[in-house]
């Protein structure tokens, strides 16, 4: 089902589908699987860039390198800016610590280097945000397999993905948006609940 939550169109797997990020099972997996950066607009773009001497030295050097070569986020196939990334799938902000792979930007923020925190794409996984012509909007809950733990500890701990992702939600689309998801994933809940 779509809802239509202050124009932008979303899919109701976000409110009825749970998900938290399991770092201790998947190490980060989000920033180093599949075939392309992350998607960023051109205002992340010139934050990030605004970052980069900050971070620089949690970047390995092939990332630097690539930076180096094409800065820090180029077009991808479909024509939609994304990060740089290393061999094929590592974004160029990986960094690891005990094993987990972890931003380099979040970690830099978390720890008051920069204001900065991270893509608002990054932020928002699972969520993807669409953009239509026209100013349109639509958010989907992506299902991927790297993630299986999270929806796991998501079930177990009854997290719907809108709870979880509060904060990147507000941050995108304004607390007023976000209070309104919160009453249409209300009347929801007790709807299913008369059923």
């Amino acid at each position: 089902m779509i809802l239509d939550i202050g124009d932008v169109l979303v899919s109701s797997d976000i409110i009825t589908e749970c998900f938290c990020c399991d770092l201790d099972k998947c190490k980060g997996a989000c920033c180093v699987e599949g075939d392309a950066g992350a998607p960023v607009t051109l205002e992340e773009i010139a934050c990030i860039e605004d970052a980069l001497d900050t971070v620089w030295q949690d970047m390995s050097a092939t990332a630097q390198a690539v930076v180096d070569r094409q800065g820090v986020a180029y077009t991808d196939p479909e024509g939609d800016l994304v990060t740089s990334i290393v061999g094929g799938k590592d974004c160029v902000f990986t960094c690891y610590e005990d094993g987990c792979c972890l931003c380099a930007l979040e970690k830099a923020h978390r720890a008051g280097r920069i204001e900065f925190c991270k893509p608002v794409s990054c932020a928002l996984y699972p969520i993807r945000e669409k953009r239509f012509a026209g100013g349109l909007t639509a958010l989907n809950y992506n299902r991927w397999d790297v993630c299986r733990d999270a929806m796991a500890k998501g079930r177990e701990l009854g997290l719907p993905v809108y709870r979880f992702l509060e904060t990147p939600l507000r941050r995108r689309f304004g607390d007023e948006w976000y209070e309104e998801l919160c009453a249409v994933a209300e009347e929801i809940r007790q709807g299913t609940a008369g059923m």
